[in-house]
């Protein structure tokens, strides 16, 4: 810790504390349940963290503080028992922000070991580290296709692409603040898509201007320039519906809504990964430290999922219960001629044994069924 500065220090416990917080209050919202469905028959699931997790932090291109906090810290506040974090080397040695970040988030082991070797380590054991049940974390191409082969091995969090950022805008906002918060995001890689959905066309034009000049003075200019040139885009739309209708078509990781009514798209899209509503808050804050997860889904795979959360790491396993013998009889008759509707005999009989045993019925072993067809 003393290779970092205080202040550091501080502003990562600061982020630290904002994501423990809302990782806090997603946990509180998932509860157990046990419910007697009928007479005699009860139901329940138990939510059970996952007992190992692997947190991968990229530190490649940039040091990726931010994500030791949105997998250690989340997989902490779960309850995950055993915390592996692993980043890549900087300058031959560990990154003392990032081992500072995984240390104060709760990692029961911290490795110094990036790429594809890091990922295989933590799934498939080395003879130093034990195997873990789940790998999380963004990466880059290699790593995320490291992952997709090892998924079914163990668990995944979700299939990271690059960061896609949408803006959508009308004229209650300006051109400026478009065009940094286009390429605050596109300076994260070379194929990082940015596109502005708006409806003023003086917006879309100043806008296209405004990064224009932007990237003749920002640092990471060279990558942002390609992301911008390559995979940016301004689309005029007619009206609200037709941005909303646009916006889920791209189902994108990003959304940063600056328009008259933002409740609109909060209420009415539903592809996404993560939304920012008005110009106070942007994607920068989500990433780094407001409270919500940076981990997102990407490629349009926010049609069917959302992103990293407490939940991710916490596994829902349902029981059953049968209090009478009422019960047992009654549920074994139903099961038991649906089991032969499918020509499963032995299935049936399960239910036939507990119907002769409970019940008041002598219903005869495998109960012969027509052949099909």
């Amino acid at each position: 810790m003393s290779k970092v500065a205080k202040r550091d220090l501080d502003d990562i416990r600061f982020a630290q504390e904002q994501v423990r917080n809302f990782a806090t209050i997603q946990k509180d919202s998932l509860h157990d349940v046990e419910v007697e469905t009928m007479p005699g028959v009860v139901l329940g699931h138990k939510n059970i963290p996952v007992n190992s997790v692997g947190c991968y932090v990229p530190g490649g291109k940039y040091p990726m503080i931010a994500s030791a906090h949105m997998s250690v810290v989340t997989a902490k506040v779960a309850g995950v028992k055993r915390i592996v974090a692993t980043a890549p080397p900087q300058n031959g040695a560990p990154h003392p922000a990032i081992v500072a970040a995984m240390h104060f988030g709760g990692a029961d082991e911290i490795l110094v070991l990036g790429g594809i070797q890091a990922v295989a380590s933590m799934a498939l054991g080395t003879q130093s580290v034990a195997p873990v049940d789940m790998l999380v974390g963004p990466g880059n191409m290699y790593v995320a296709e490291a992952k997709r082969q090892l998924y079914g091995r163990v668990g995944i969090d979700l299939f990271a692409g690059p960061t896609e950022t949408l803006i959508i805008a009308d004229d209650t906002v300006d051109a400026e603040l478009c065009a940094i918060d286009l390429l605050g995001q596109a300076e994260h890689g070379p194929t990082s898509p940015s596109i502005l959905l708006t409806t003023s066309e003086t917006l879309a034009r100043a806008t296209i201007a405004e990064v224009e000049r932007q990237l003749t003075v920002l640092p990471t200019a060279e990558i942002a320039r390609e992301s911008w040139d390559n995979y940016g885009a301004v689309i005029l739309c007619a009206d609200e519906a037709e941005m909303l209708a646009e916006a889920d078509k791209l189902a994108f990781e990003h959304v940063q809504v600056m328009t008259r009514d933002p409740e609109y798209f909060l209420e009415n899209m539903t592809n996404y990964g993560a939304m920012f509503l008005g110009p106070r808050t942007n994607v920068s804050y989500g990433d780094k430290v407001i409270g919500t997860n940076h981990t997102l889904p990407t490629k349009r795979a926010g049609r069917y999922t959302g992103g990293l959360w407490v939940g991710k790491f916490i596994k829902t396993h349902t029981y059953q219960r049968i209090l009478t013998d009422e019960a047992s009889a009654l549920v074994g008759e139903y099961c038991s001629r649906l089991c032969m509707l499918e020509g499963f005999a032995g299935h049936a009989e399960q239910a036939n044994a507990r119907v002769r045993r409970y019940g008041k019925r002598n219903v005869e072993p495998y109960t012969a069924v027509e052949p099909q067809g």
